[in-house]
């Protein structure tokens, strides 16, 4: 796959972990979009699927943490899911569309496409087939990337002409993706850097002094790291990154 090259606006402006969310102004919100490009950073969020195909900007499979209700996102359609709130405020679950309009083109967007099957690859493509289509008419700095490979060569193939890049990290075990040994095994070399056509990752702050991760910036690839939380953490981290993703505090 051919490779995308980075805008350099991703390696010069922080960005705002899931927007510049705090009290009253939830994550993944438009409110934490606008306060971002209001503070001068750019913005990275997370997508996952409605029931009726519109890609929608929200973290977690689940909605209890940010909304109350039960069940997971890809079960409401997106009217639904906009009529819910957002940590008790009255801001709601956006739709990728939504905060494509808001932005406009005026900072860098960092969309990271939430795996659906756990790496299985049985159901990538549709919620990348729904962030591709929203893109229609889009200009400005934006690129996706994925913890997941599939995912990564799925927005390629749908939308080539954007940079796409892994989220990294040290696959230790995690029992919210629980995933077998073998495979975290492979994903830790980031095996499949060249053959997603990526042109950065975003690794694990602490996991930075990886050697997979010095030989990749070696050969040309971009790093950018997550998520920093403090001025110590972020000097430490811009030993090794070009740019960080942060929250709790302002680069």
């Amino acid at each position: 796959m051919a490779r995308v090259a980075l805008p350099e606006v991703f390696v010069t402006v922080p960005l705002a972990h899931r927007g510049l969310h705090g009290p009253g102004v939830p994550e993944n919100s438009l409110a934490a979009a606008q306060a971002a490009m209001d503070a001068g950073y750019g913005i990275e969020c997370d997508l996952q699927p409605s029931a009726d195909g519109v890609a929608m900007v929200f973290h977690d499979p689940d909605l209890a943490r940010m909304t109350g209700a039960t069940g997971r996102i890809a079960a409401r359609t997106a009217a639904e899911l906009g009529a819910l709130r957002l940590a008790g405020t009255d801001e709601s679950i956006p739709t990728f569309r939504a905060l494509l309009d808001l932005v406009a083109g005026r900072v860098p967007l960092l969309v990271e496409l939430k795996a659906q099957d756990l790496f299985t690859g049985e159901n990538t493509g549709a919620l990348e087939h729904m962030a591709a289509r929203d893109l229609a008419g889009y200009a400005g700095p934006l690129a996706f990337m994925s913890f997941h490979p599939g995912a990564v060569a799925a927005i390629a193939r749908q939308a080539p002409d954007i940079p796409r890049g892994l989220t990294t990290w040290s696959w230790a075990e995690d029992p919210e993706e629980p995933i077998s040994r073998e495979l975290a095994a492979h994903l830790r070399s980031i095996p499949d850097y060249d053959a997603t056509g990526a042109s950065f990752i975003s690794h694990e702050a602490a996991d930075l002094s990886r050697p997979r991760v010095a030989e990749l910036k070696a050969a040309g690839a971009r790093v950018l790291c997550w998520t920093i939380t403090s001025p110590q953490d972020e000097a430490r981290a811009r030993l090794v990154a070009e740019n960080i993703t942060f929250e709790g505090y302002r680069p």
